[in-house]
């Protein structure tokens, strides 16, 4: 039996993987509309590649079922056990297209926000577009840790979890990578409309 959507809308994801394991499909169904746009989100910047992005978003969020039954509450939260799966899935296929001499990474499309009008709307695709060409360039560690602890927001401890690594590891893979990402942007300032607003890319 299910629970109705409003009232598991505002359960923690721990309680609804719990449901779903339960049998509540709708405890599913509200972790995937929560937790899909964030992981998207984060292989898509990880990969450049919106439609790689949406096979790696799927397949993490099939683990995450898999494991529903077997989960055990506070050993690890939904969502870091999630990003560390979904940055497993984009190592592996990173390696694929190195092993395949891939060319360069595409441009993943992002969502633009309608309310802008039109001259902001395009000032701010060419910024998202000239971030993720930036993000392109770093080291593909480098590029995680700036993704998941600015664009996702995640802590550094969360961060080092996801990454395996420890916090020290994680505050200078983020200080090479922002210093590495103003460096990359630094000739763009003007024509990403940063010099009339005085903010720094």
């Amino acid at each position: 039996m299910s629970m109705p959507l409003d009232d598991l809308a505002h359960l923690p994801e721990e309680t609804l993987l719990a449901l779903y394991a339960a049998g509540d499909r709708s405890a599913a169904r509200v972790l995937t509309l929560r937790l899909t746009p964030r992981i998207l989100g984060f292989a898509a910047r990880l990969l450049g590649d919106r439609a790689e992005a949406e096979d790696v978003a799927q397949e993490a969020m099939l683990r995450l079922w898999r494991i529903a039954p077997d989960w055990r509450p506070g050993e690890a939260q939904v969502t870091t056990w999630l990003y560390r799966v979904v940055s497993n899935l984009v190592t592996d296929r990173q390696r694929a297209r190195t092993r395949r001499r891939a060319d360069s990474l595409e441009d993943a499309a992002e969502p633009v926000d309608e309310s802008l009008g039109a001259y902001a709307t395009l000032l701010e695709r060419d910024r998202m577009a000239a971030l993720d060409a930036a993000l392109a360039l770093l080291p593909d560690r480098q590029r995680q840790a700036v993704v998941l602890r600015h664009l996702e927001g995640l802590s550094n401890p969360d961060i080092a979890t996801i990454m395996e690594i420890g916090v020290e590891a994680v505050e200078s893979l983020t200080a090479r990578g922002k210093r590495a990402l103003a460096a990359a942007l630094a000739g763009q300032r003007a024509e990403l409309g940063y010099e009339d607003e005085g903010v720094s890319p």
